[in-house]
């Protein structure tokens, strides 16, 4: 288990960063920290406990256009 960043507020903000870079970790993007045989989830993991990631805050990402049209047709 990795010690919560002092720049995150709470667990749920951890695990949704983790999940993220996890992502971009899993379609070639190059680890922060020595990766050796461990999967994404635990790299990015170690990466967000040690400050290596910066704060990725959902309303701030703009939407796929296609998803947004959607959104407004609702």
């Amino acid at each position: 288990m990795f010690k919560l960043p002092d720049n995150l507020e709470n667990k749920y903000r951890f695990v949704t960063l983790a999940a993220k870079r996890a992502e971009q970790l899993q379609v070639g993007a190059l680890p922060r920290v020595p990766e050796g045989e461990r999967k994404a989830t635990v790299v990015a993991q170690e990466e967000v406990a040690a400050g290596l990631v910066d704060l990725w805050i959902p309303q701030d990402e703009e939407l796929d256009p296609e998803l947004a049209a959607e959104q407004e047709e609702e």
